[in-house]
């Protein structure tokens, strides 16, 4: 019995001890990026302002990963009749250097399109991100996450009265950028 005791001790320690620290992805490890964005006053660039009643749809992003002959395609809200003056929006992770393009609906005023009334309605504009995802080894426990290089974005609009008047990148001229983190602000709309 003592045998079987000191065998079982032994191999107990050679289970624990054969573990190494890389085998668990721990809590803080860096993840897939969500694209930060923050919503800015167009006439006081300095200031943030909060877009009255937001929602915020991916444009087709059920389809993401399902088989072709599925024909199915729908919005996902991300957020819903919201007031925000920034939003985390997640990207669509196509092949590794390929150009993919991911389509977000920003609805303001959403309130004014569910109230009921014909006469009110609200304005909607279409945030477009193209970027190359690259995917980056984090460890053996974590595999892989995705960043996103040559990143662009541009406004869509199907009417005149188009809600935001400017994007830029935050803290930088270029006309790309790579999103790596979430330690910042990404983008900047000017409504």
């Amino acid at each position: 019995m003592k045998r079987i005791k000191f065998f079982g001790f032994i191999g107990f320690i050679l289970l624990i001890g054969s573990c190494e620290r890389d085998d668990i992805c721990a809590d803080g490890t860096p993840t897939t990026p969500r694209l930060l964005i923050e919503f800015f006053d167009a006439a006081d660039t300095e200031t943030l302002k909060s877009v009255t009643r937001l929602s915020v749809y991916g444009e087709n992003l059920i389809t993401a990963g399902l088989p072709e002959s599925t024909t199915e395609a729908e919005d996902v809200a991300i957020i819903f009749n919201s007031n925000s003056n920034a939003i985390e929006l997640p990207l669509l992770i196509g092949d590794e250097g390929i150009e993919t393009t991911t389509r977000y609906i920003l609805e303001k005023d959403t309130n004014l399109r569910i109230d009921g009334d014909v006469a009110t309605d609200s304005n909607i504009d279409i945030l477009v991100v193209r970027y190359a995802p690259q995917f980056v080894y984090v460890s053996r426990a974590c595999g892989f996450k995705s960043i996103f290089t040559n990143l662009e974005v541009s406004i869509e609009s199907n009417d005149a009265s188009q809600w935001i008047q400017n994007v830029t990148f935050a803290n930088t001229t270029d006309t790309q950028i790579t999103v790596e983190n979430e330690d910042a602000t990404h983008v900047q709309i000017f409504h």
